[in-house]
Order: structure tokens, then C-alpha cells, then sequence
């Protein structure tokens, strides 16, 4: 039976654990509406209702918020993939992920963060959960990639390698925002259009 200080102990750990979720909630929402060049720490604290200070005890910098948003994104990625069918073609598997982050990056879910920032890539590096994320994520699409160049429904003349980057371009292409502002199509409409110049191509087929 837990006593009295186990009780408040398991009370204060849920509280500090439901605050973090909501800071990295906060920090997803802001990476994904203003990018980590314009969000501040001071909002993210505005904006879960708690002291800076409070929010230094769970994150000790801005970088490391971007990173607790990442591992976040990583999970959600690792918890989708493991739902498809592995009977699915490949191919079909990696439209499945880049429709589904295409939805998110409508619906102001995914996180945008800057390639050149050196400070943060160090700490997206430092971050184990981040990285072993990553990986997972990487090593599953990869083999997928590898699996539809065999089968020849991606062209094989391709490193592996660029398809895996030009899938993970997706994830903060602008012309999704682009579109949405143009209010000419609807979502699900945009995902179909920019799916079918990320998997078809621009150029015409014969009719």
C-alpha cells in the first residue's frame, strides 16, 4: 500500500509530467506556426501559464525544447508505422507516411526547424531519444525505399539515400502553405496534389 508521502510523490510526478507534455505541445504548436528562429521561451511559458523559470526546471534552452518537440514528432512517426500492414507494398507503405505527414504539416502539427542552425543541430545530436528516432524511422523507410526499387516502382537509378531525404523534404515543403493560402483547394485535395508531384513527377504521361 503506498503511503501518504508515496501518494505525493506519485501526485507531484504525474503534475510535472502532464506540465511537460503541455510545454511540448506548446513548443510543437509554435515550431509549426512561427519556426524556431521567431519562437521565444518567454511565449512558451505565456503560453502553457507557468513561470520561465518553471519551465527551465524541465528544459535547460530553447534547443532543447525543439529537441522534446522532435522526439515527440519521432514517436507519433515510430507509432504510425508500426499500424501499416507489413503484407502492404512498399510503395504503398511510403505514400501511407507521406500523406500522413503531409496531414500533419496542414493541420499545424509538425514542427519547422532550420537546417543551418549549428547551435541546435548539437543539441538534436546530444538527444538520444531524437536520434535513436531517427534512426528507426530512417532504417524502416529505407528498407521500404530499397524494397519498391526492387519491385521497380521507384527508379532505381536513385541512391536510396535522396529518396529518403526528398521524403523527409515533405515534412516542411512551403507549398503546402502555399496552397492553403490560395483557399482553391481543401486539404485532402492538397495532400493529393502535392503527392502526386512528390511520387509522379511534373513531367506529362502519354494519354
Amino acid at each position: 500500500m503506498l503511503t501518504r508521502n508515496g501518494l505525493r510523490g506519485s501526485f507531484k510526478a504525474q503534475m510535472l509530467q502532464a506540465r511537460e507534455e503541455a510545454i511540448i505541445r506548446s513548443v510543437n504548436h509554435l515550431l509549426a506556426s512561427k519556426g524556431f528562429e521567431a519562437m521565444t521561451v518567454d511565449e512558451v511559458a505565456a503560453d502553457v501559464g507557468i513561470a520561465k523559470a518553471s519551465l527551465y526546471k524541465h528544459f535547460a534552452s530553447k534547443e532543447d525544447l525543439a529537441a522534446a518537440a522532435m522526439v515527440s514528432v519521432m514517436r507519433r512517426a515510430q507509432a504510425f508505422l508500426d499500424k501499416l500492414p507489413p503484407e502492404a507494398a512498399p510503395m504503398d507503405n511510403l505514400r501511407a507516411v507521406v500523406a500522413w505527414t503531409l496531414g500533419l504539416k496542414l493541420a499545424g502539427e509538425m514542427p519547422s526547424l532550420p537546417s543551418q542552425n549549428s547551435s541546435l543541430r548539437a543539441a538534436l545530436i546530444a538527444n538520444k531519444d531524437c536520434m535513436d528516432g531517427l534512426i528507426k524511422v530512417s532504417d524502416k523507410l529505407g528498407g521500404w525505399i530499397e524494397a519498391a526499387q526492387a519491385q521497380g516502382s521507384l527508379n532505381p537509378g536513385l541512391p536510396a539515400i535522396a529518396v529518403l531525404y526528398t521524403l523527409y523534404a515533405r515534412a516542411c515543403d512551403p507549398v503546402l502553405e502555399f496552397l492553403k493560402m490560395s483557399a482553391l483547394h481543401s486539404d485532402e485535395e492538397i495532400v493529393d496534389l502535392v503527392m502526386s508531384t512528390c511520387f509522379e513527377g511534373l513531367s506529362a504521361r502519354p494519354g
